[in-house]
């Protein structure tokens, strides 16, 4: 007589198939975000690595001020500091930049749960820019704005470290010349590492909500 045949699997209830789908899509998207943090890790190893290579930090200095006190590496350690390459005989670009970067110093010190700002020009010009130079230049900006000068060998170790390119041009009959140079403003972290950099196509509220951002979002890094 003829059998019947083996009992039929029984399918598996539609509930049951999406628990099984939506427990695949959870690993899958797991895997996903894992492998996006791990991404991004990689991403920040790298960026702080980069950092480490333009710290402030990285290498001591000693130049002067616009009122001939010495100035160091250390001084500017703990504090948060906008820095400008230039030099005081420009005739637009360096007081337009320098205009820019003091409007965005007034604009943070608007905040005061912030913590202060400290505005550094550099010149790249030791040839003209003595003490006396710089004070004269920086009276029109912002007052807490800090010139340093010093002999060219300091100027231009501490300008390598920013990668900043000048170089002074021909001179005129009356010994005038330019010095065409880099122009970006650069953000400092209160441990001297380079965080990030303005070009002249920023406005002084934008350089003001990126140092914002930098501030309330800073961790620091060790060397």
């Amino acid at each position: 007589s003829g059998g019947r045949g083996p009992e039929p699997v029984p399918a598996l209830r539609l509930s049951q198939r999406l628990a099984v789908v939506v427990a695949a899509t959870g690993l899958a998207g797991s895997a996903w975000l894992w492998l996006r943090e791990e991404k991004e890790r990689r991403r920040q190893r790298r960026r702080r690595e980069e950092l480490r290579e333009l710290a402030l930090g990285g290498g001591d200095f000693e130049l002067q001020d616009q009122d001939g006190r010495p100035r160091r590496r250390t001084d500017f350690l703990g504090r948060w500091v906008l820095l400008y390459f230039g030099f005081t005989h420009c005739p637009d670009v360096c007081p337009e930049e320098l205009e820019k970067m003091s409007r965005a110093v007034e604009l943070l010190e608007k905040q005061p749960r912030l913590p202060e700002l400290q505005p550094l020009f550099v010149t790249l010009d030791p040839e003209r820019d003595d003490a006396a130079a710089l004070r004269r230049f920086l009276r029109g900006f912002h007052p807490r704005l800090l010139g340093l000068t010093g002999s060219a060998d300091a100027i231009w170790d501490v300008a390598k470290r920013f990668r900043v390119y000048a170089s002074a041009g021909p001179r005129d009959a009356d010994g005038d010349y330019i010095v065409d140079h880099t122009v970006l403003i650069y953000l400092l972290g209160p441990d001297g590492i380079f965080l990030d950099y303005y070009g002249r196509g920023k406005t002084e509220a934008q350089i003001a909500q990126s140092v914002r951002r930098h501030m309330e979002t800073y961790e620091p890094l060790s060397l």
